[in-house]
């Protein structure tokens, strides 16, 4: 990562690693800012502790907050470039930083790390590749995130302040002081370009999304992160997920299929539509309804997403079209069961118990037998667009979906590390609400009351 303070660095890190972690790629961010604090907290109990100490610390190590009341683990005089010895230090940080992670990667099934980091010189940025030079198959690229004064970077600081370096601290004192660090770095910050070194891959990311130059970007990873930063945004929406209602399969324990809703699917429903149009579906005009000019003209109805299999989309076919956009997506349909369709879990475990065991064993990488069987990981492949689309929809959305669709994208929006993703417990008749944040998303339930046929709160995150 290339950037200063408050551009967005970390937001852009947890992101893409949530994604490429997601799609199958093993990632992991490597912060120096939490060496930094880390190496301040063993500072305060060994004084003289060697350099070699700081090799030691693993970046885990600053997951809680450090700092005692009143203080912050480093002032803005830390970050001053004419405070020598600290300068060095940060440089050593940093490389430290690089060799860790250059460690992780070595490690079987790694693929991706991330240097979190200001890394705002050319200095330091050819001393990093100087020193990924030394490995082979590794490759590198920066990513510099760019945010001009304005809100975003009005935003960006504000959260900052709420930070570990200023935990406990009187805002105005804070808020100064980092200011003051910004005004530090811009001194000396340098931005990438072509003339650093012809030879540089880069990606420069201006707004958090709001304009993205790729040069000399090469390879499958790269491209895919050139595309995925292309639909980020920081701007608030709401993702309503569900299943569809109980269908008939569903009392019958069978697999697949496309059958109709039960007596008590189409209950669910008719309370699904009716909690979205009163909740959901904001007037244009009515108080706290977003600016129509700030949203995309395909997007200003509330969007509908179902699959194209008649129990989902007998939601879509309720609501009102003036007010709605309702869409039928085959990508989300159900993960398909080859030959085993239409057949009840315990005729495939008397009928089949070799292929019952296997997915016993690993649901993860399980493919169904059969002309397009799918497994998990072939419904995170089908599902990519379905979540670029999401990520760059800046108004609200339901999506009515099934069971191992709505496993998958809880995943992504929740960082689900993919292992448990086949375990999620994602019961019917329950309604999520996900509202996107800088560094994840707030999660909350709503289930059906089947003795009022209302959708009533059940609490947050996953049950």
């Amino acid at each position: 990562m290339v950037g200063l303070p408050a551009r967005g660095k970390s937001y852009i890190c947890k992101k893409l690693s949530r994604y490429l972690n997601w799609c199958g790629f093993n990632t992991k961010v490597f912060n120096v800012g939490n060496r930094r604090r880390v190496m301040k907290k063993r500072e305060s109990i060994t004084p003289t502790a060697p350099d070699s100490l700081l090799r030691q610390i693993p970046v885990e190590d600053a997951s809680t907050p450090i700092g005692l009341p009143g203080e912050t683990t480093h002032d803005a005089a830390f970050f001053d470039a004419s405070n020598q010895e600290a300068k060095e230090l940060r440089e050593q940080l940093a490389m430290d930083t690089l060799d860790e992670s250059i460690a992780w990667l070595r490690k079987e099934g790694s693929k991706v790390a991330i240097h979190d980091a200001t890394n705002s010189t050319i200095i330091r940025r050819k001393a990093l590749l100087q020193r990924i030079e030394m490995e082979e198959g590794i490759s590198a690229f920066f990513i510099e995130s760019i945010c001009p004064e304005g809100p975003v970077l009005e935003k960006n600081i504000k959260m900052k302040l709420s930070g570990p370096d200023y935990v406990n601290m009187d805002p105005q004192v804070a808020m100064e002081d980092f200011k003051q660090r910004i005004r530090n770095y811009e001194k000396v910050y340098q931005t990438i370009s072509p003339e650093e070194d012809q030879r540089l891959s880069y990606i420069k990311v201006v707004n958090v999304g709001e304009k993205v130059i790729a040069h000399r970007i090469r390879g499958y990873i790269p491209s895919q992160c050139v595309f995925y930063l292309m639909q980020i945004h920081i701007k608030e929406r709401v993702v309503w997920l569900s299943r569809h209602g109980e269908s008939l399969f569903n009392i019958q324990n069978r697999v697949g299929g496309d059958p109709p809703l039960s007596p008590r699917g189409l209950k669910y429903t008719e309370a699904l539509v009716d909690f979205i149009k009163h909740i959901a579906i904001t007037p244009p005009d009515s108080p706290g309804s977003p600016d129509l000019d700030d949203i995309p003209k395909d997007e200003r109805k509330f969007q509908v997403w179902t699959s194209c299999l008649q129990r989902a989309m007998e939601v879509g076919d309720r609501f009102d079209p003036k007010e709605t956009s309702v869409t039928n997506i085959k990508f989300l349909n159900e993960i398909y069961s080859g030959q085993f369709e239409g057949m009840t879990y315990e005729d495939i475990k008397r009928w089949h118990p070799d292929e019952w065991q296997q997915r016993q064993e690993n649901k993860l990488l399980y493919r169904y037998p059969g002309a397009g069987g799918e497994s998990y990981l072939d419904v995170i492949e089908r599902l990519r667009p379905v979540i670029i689309e999401l990520e760059r929809m800046q108004s609200g959305v339901l999506v009515v979906t099934h069971q191992v669709v709505m496993r998958t994208l809880l995943a992504y929006f929740l960082g689900v590390p993919l292992q448990e993703m086949p375990t999620l417990s994602v019961p019917l008749h329950t309604l999520y609400c996900l509202k996107p944040k800088p560094y994840g998303a707030d999660l909350y339930r709503y289930v059906l009351d089947e003795s009022t046929g209302r959708l009533e709160f059940a609490g947050e995150g996953l049950e």
